[in-house]
């Protein structure tokens, strides 16, 4: 951390704490740390025989809620640990929990962070010229490989699949045509390319870099394949009755986390002409809350970064069996 400082506000942080239903005596995992923010909340709601294990891929957000942790003063046991939530069933095991059903409830805090958008050598950033990084986790391949390395037919899918840019191909161009005069190496470089390749009056409307920097993050961090097997990893990991709560920041996680959950919720499949279920298929989730939750008008107004979160809770059902519906991937 450039200053030593990761700070992050919390999002619908009292909506997520009545959504896990926090117990005095549970075990509980935020699996996107940040600066400690959540995990803090979770904490002193726990007792001394409670739990919390915070897990973030990104090692400056796991020194930064190291350090609020330890100095929290919270009666319960806590670690934290550099790890992605995608390897949490792995971890648990780690920890030496063989059964698949432990946790009371898990967190999850989706997309980039504040201070990995406000410190501007981490890459993240259109708003200040900086090394092309977006790396959450430090390590691997960077947005400057991926632009300098990618063809244009991959650079326009990714732009058009992560990003939802309707300009993908003519930016993928602009970004091939770049580099054979000098490699792409920072933000301001990639996002005067945007803005050369939109139509003007895209470029009035809003920052047209908006979707291409949401793109390349997702597809250098993996994100959206992470998600996926985090969302299983998370919810085979919840006892009965446990809950799992997912903040979303975008519509490819929001649709990824609400199609899920559905699949979760739902019951018999046998077609409709049925006289009766042949299938026996059962529930193994209820949904907490039909609609989304998201921020109210006073936390959008405190945290603009608020304004398009959507907080997702389901609850495991009493009465399934711990290895009901597991995808073999995850065991």
């Amino acid at each position: 951390m450039a200053d030593g400082s990761f700070i992050h506000i919390p999002v619908l942080l009292n909506e997520c704490m009545d959504g896990l239903n926090v117990r005095q005596d549970g075990f509980y995992a935020d699996c996107t740390a940040g600066g400690g923010g959540h995990s803090s909340a979770i904490a002193q709601r726990l007792g001394q025989n409670g739990r919390l294990i915070a897990l973030d891929r990104d090692p400056d957000a796991v020194e930064a809620a190291g350090k609020r942790l330890r100095s929290g003063g919270f009666p319960c046991e806590i670690q934290v640990i550099h790890r992605n939530y995608s390897e949490l069933r792995s971890v648990l095991r780690e920890l030496g929990y063989t059964e698949n059903a432990v946790l009371d409830g898990v967190l999850m805090d989706l997309g980039v962070s504040s201070h990995q958008l406000d410190e501007a050598e981490r890459g993240f950033s259109y708003h200040a010229d900086a090394p092309l990084d977006m790396r959450m986790s430090q390590e691997g391949a960077s947005a400057a490989d991926l632009v300098n390395t990618l063809s244009e037919q991959q650079l326009s899918s990714i732009l058009f699949e992560f990003g939802e840019e309707k300009f993908a191909r003519r930016i993928a161009a602009g970004i091939v045509r770049a580099r054979e005069n000098d490699p792409i190496r920072t933000t301001g470089q990639l996002a005067d390319i945007v803005r050369e390749c939109v139509p003007q009056k895209a470029r009035r409307e809003k920052n047209p870099c908006k979707k291409t920097f949401q793109a390349v993050r997702i597809a250098v961090n993996g994100e959206l394949d992470h998600l996926s097997r985090g969302l299983d990893e998370a919810f085979f990991s919840l006892k009965p009755g446990g809950r799992l709560a997912v903040i979303t920041f975008h519509s490819l996680e929001d649709r990824l986390v609400k199609q899920r959950f559905a699949s979760w919720c739902r019951g018999c499949i046998c077609p409709p002409d049925f006289p009766q279920c042949v299938c026996g298929r059962k529930p193994l989730g209820a949904l907490i809350n039909r609609k989304p939750i998201e921020a109210s008008a006073e936390e959008v107004s405190g945290n603009n970064r608020s304004r398009s979160a959507k907080l997702r809770v389901i609850e495991r059902l009493p009465g399934t069996d711990d290895d009901a519906g597991i995808p073999e991937s995850i065991f």
